[in-house]
């Protein structure tokens, strides 16, 4: 359910954050075994947390830096928001998704505000709160700060720093960036959990779970190993790829209780998405020649020179329409 933050930030109507109750569970995402046990160790913290701050008292003793802080860094597709979705799962609470995107404002000052006001949010709902694409949020603070851009952004890290000392909930920051990060962050997260990229066993069983075990008709042709062994891809590309081959084996000719996903819809479906990941790191270079240094400095300089030429002539005109506007006036006031 998406919350409107209107009553928050005042000039945000437009702006939500997701809010719900998770049901996703960590049975529903596979992941690799360095992963797995990274993971086990930070979900120890978080159901540990009511032991060791609150009945060993050191809550008392450490009353500020209390939130559990967790960095999940790795490519797209591999689990980061299922695994957030089934820590909140686990602690019986709500998640709150916020992006960056949807707090940024237009309006100098109101970025901070909006990032206090999610804080205020997740304290009142005891959600577990994750930012996605956190390194667009938490990124490194300028040291010069000529630019008013400059300045928003440092005070946006520097609130996001000043709100996790006082928070006492869960924190994850999800990232495929995470050497973006300021770091200052490093010492307030507790454990860095890095979300690698499937194997072919992990691949195997993605591709089996995105099924319905019993509702989902299956061709024998279909192959699940060999999908694994020819596509190394993302978690989020298998269940892209197959809810692709579901719809193109519900689009076949004749009557629904004789359709069924065939192995040549799997393959069509990841051949499609893989396809679609190539387009989306298309560039004005050919992949097959990939310029050099020296070729690329030539570019930039070529770019920047001829920039300069127009900016160049750009000043002259501007200049003699000046000469002749001050000509223009004082014939004006001659007459």
């Amino acid at each position: 359910m998406a919350f409107a933050l209107s009553n928050l930030f005042g000039t945000a109507a437009r702006r939500t954050v997701d809010s719900f109750e998770p049901r996703r569970t960590f049975d529903d995402v596979i992941l690799p075994l360095s992963t797995r046990r990274a993971l086990d160790q930070a979900l120890v913290q978080v159901t540990s947390y009511d032991l060791v701050f609150n009945r060993w008292g050191l809550g008392e003793r450490h009353p500020t830096g209390l939130a559990l802080a967790f960095n999940f860094a790795g490519p797209s597709g591999t689990g980061k928001t299922i695994c957030a979705e089934a820590i909140a799962h686990t602690l019986g609470r709500r998640l709150l998704i916020v992006r960056y995107a949807e707090l940024e404002s237009m309006w100098m000052g109101e970025t901070p505000k909006n990032v206090a006001a999610v804080f205020r949010l997740a304290r009142e709902q005891r959600a577990v709160l994750l930012f996605d694409e956190a390194d667009a949020i938490a990124s490194r603070r300028s040291i010069s700060v000529e630019q008013g851009f400059q300045r928003e952004s440092n005070l946006v890290v520097n609130v996001l720093l000043q709100e996790l000392e006082s928070f006492s909930g869960v924190v994850i920051f999800a990232t495929n960036l995470a050497a973006n990060f300021d770091p200052a962050f490093e010492r307030r997260i507790r454990s860095h959990v890095l979300f690698e990229m499937p194997g072919i066993d992990e691949r195997e069983q993605i591709w089996r779970v995105q099924m319905h075990p019993t509702l989902t008709p299956l061709a024998a042709d279909v192959d699940f190993r060999g999908l694994a062994q020819r596509y190394e891809v993302s978690g989020g590309d298998i269940r892209n790829a197959v809810l692709k081959a579901a719809l193109a084996a519900a689009a076949e000719p004749g009557s629904d209780s004789s359709k069924a996903i065939q192995q040549r819809h799997l393959e069509e479906g990841i051949c499609d998405v893989v396809a679609g990941k190539r387009v989306m790191r298309q560039s004005m270079f050919d992949a097959a020649d990939v310029p050099s240094p020296d070729r690329t400095l030539d570019a930039i300089l070529r770019i920047e020179r001829s920039v300069l030429r127009r900016a160049t002539l750009a000043g002259v005109a501007a200049g003699a329409a000046f000469l002749l506007a001050l000509a223009a006036l004082a014939t004006a006031l001659l007459r």
